[in-house]
Order: structure tokens, then sequence, then C-alpha cells
């Protein structure tokens, strides 16, 4: 079940929907972006959506391993940069469900 939230909240994220795709995360869900930035609650993630996904972003999903709570998600993301440049990356996602929602976020995120 916490495969296919996982899956639909990218689909959402995929084609530019914020809304949707923060409907699934709990209200104080927390980001944690290894070596990077943490954000706490879901209107800091909203910030962060609208700041950096200025255009929906490209997925390329290699692996989506469900256990128990958790769902880890390996593969590839483009984004576009402020100068309008796909810069790609290669990404690792552990997610943390509680009661159906994505409660926790620790990504390791690495530019290629």
């Amino acid at each position: 079940m916490n495969k296919i939230i996982l899956e639909n909240a990218n689909k959402a994220i995929s084609n530019g929907e914020h809304e949707i795709f923060l409907s699934y995360l709990s209200e104080n869900t927390q980001w944690n972006f290894v070596g990077d930035k943490i954000l706490s609650g879901r209107e800091q993630v909203s910030r962060y959506l609208n700041d950096t996904y200025r255009k929906p972003p490209k997925f390329d999903v290699e692996d989506l391993v469900s256990e128990g709570n958790y769902v880890t998600a390996v593969g590839r993301i483009r984004i576009i940069d402020e100068s309008d440049q796909w810069i790609e990356y290669d990404y690792c996602d552990i997610w943390r469900f509680e009661d159906g929602k994505m409660a926790e976020l620790k990504a390791f995120v690495i530019k290629r």
C-alpha cells in the first residue's frame, strides 16, 4: 500500500500537481536532504516544491522497495535550474510512512 501511495505522489509531482502531492504528506512531515537541508512541515515542503520544481521534474525510478513502514526509491531525477538548464541527479529516497501518509524523507542526492 505504501509503495502505491509513493507512486501516486510521484505521479502528481511529475504532472506539476503540487497540492495533490502535498495531500500525501503528514502535516508535520520531515525531509532531510543529507548534507544539505532539513525541511519541517508541509508548509516548508510546499515552498521548496514551488522554488525547486518550477517545471515538473523528470523521474527515472530504477528500484522501489517496500518493507514495513518504509519505501526506498532509487533512481535519477532531472530538474530545471535557475538558468533553465536540465540538471540530472542520482538519488536514493528513504520514506517512512505513518497512518497512510508520507511522514519522513531521508534523501541522498548527488549531481551527475
